[in-house]
């Protein structure tokens, strides 16, 4: 079973499954969420799914925030000020989708699929876009949080 599959089992279940920083070991938070079949093949994927991890630990921020995108679109990780950014944001939505056509593009078919492998210079000149968008989202936001 693929990585991302079972690592969206897992946060569909209302459990959480990351990297713990203190130590750099897979932990799951609540795993009596997860079923039974879930977590005998997150088991048996233990390996590649601690790779999956490691392999997003020196990511710059603009990945992370794509990767929180795509688990926020895919509904496997909800994270509330992205969706409002997204959805608030003119423009900001079409642009994602555009830079997901644009990994379709290069092959990206499966959700389930690592994004990272069809990125090119198309899609990383959208994805510098998104990420700029994105902070000066925040910075507006913080700024009349401020105000209030």
């Amino acid at each position: 079973m693929q990585v991302l599959r079972i690592l969206s089992f897992i946060w569909k279940s209302g459990a959480n499954i990351s990297l713990d920083k203190s130590d750099d070991r897979i932990a799951i938070e609540r795993p009596k969420l997860i079923p039974k079949e879930v977590m005998d093949a997150a088991e048996q994927n233990s390996e590649k799914i601690d790779e999956w991890f490691k392999s997003w630990k020196n990511a710059s921020a603009e990945k992370i925030t794509l990767m929180k995108m795509v688990h926020q679109i895919c509904g496997w990780q909800h994270n509330e000020k992205l969706n409002d950014w997204l959805c608030n944001e003119d423009g900001t939505f079409a642009l994602f989708d555009e830079w997901m056509c644009s990994l379709a593009r290069n092959g990206w078919n499966d959700i389930y699929e690592d994004f990272r492998q069809f990125e090119n210079d198309e899609s990383n000149k959208m994805a510098r876009e998104l990420y700029m968008r994105a902070v000066n989202y925040a910075k507006k936001q913080n700024k009349a949080g401020e105000r209030n």
